[in-house]
């Protein structure tokens, strides 16, 4: 497959009126990167859970969370959230518009993500990744993180979540 032209990516602030535009936006990323993963009751679980506008507008006011958002242009091309969890740096959302993907998104979020991790004064960053989401578990190996365990959590409603907790050892 042949490389897509890398992007000018503008990373910003989630502020907590765009809480619809981001939970608009994980709907198109979750169907697409989880329909054959995941069953849609488990996607609308988990979506109406992660991204209710309440929520995440009370996440971007939260000074223990870190929730940005990539342009390309005018275009919402994905967004990203980090938190403390555990005494670790967590990214725990990272999601790119299918069509924005293999562009730099992805990996200018995570840089991002990285130098906040750095500036909070963690020496490494977690995060958790369904241990089926291939594409994903690709991703993040060439990002420069690793498998470190795996985990099965029951989120509740007669769901789990079968990961693995990736680590990526950050470079002072």
């Amino acid at each position: 497959m042949a490389r897509l032209m890398t992007l000018d990516i503008d990373i910003r602030p989630i502020a907590p009126d765009e809480a619809p535009a981001i939970a608009a936006l994980a709907g198109v990323v979750w169907l697409d990167a989880y329909s054959g993963i995941l069953s849609r009751a488990q996607i609308d679980y988990m979506l109406a859970r992660r991204y209710d506008h309440a929520r995440l507008r009370a996440e971007c006011g939260d000074p223990a969370k870190w929730l940005r958002q990539a342009f390309a242009g005018d275009f919402r091309a994905g967004f990203a959230a980090c938190e403390i969890c555990g005494g670790a740096f967590k990214l725990d959302k990272l999601y790119v518009h299918p069509a924005m993907q293999r562009r730099g998104v992805g990996a200018a979020l995570v840089a991002h993500a990285a130098a906040l991790a750095r500036g909070a004064g963690y020496s490494a960053m977690i995060l958790a990744v369904n241990k089926n989401n291939a594409q994903a578990l690709r991703a993040y190996a060439k990002y420069g993180f690793r498998v470190r365990e795996a985990a099965v959590t029951d989120i509740g409603g007669g769901f789990e979540m079968d990961d693995y907790i990736m680590e990526k050892t950050l470079d002072p």
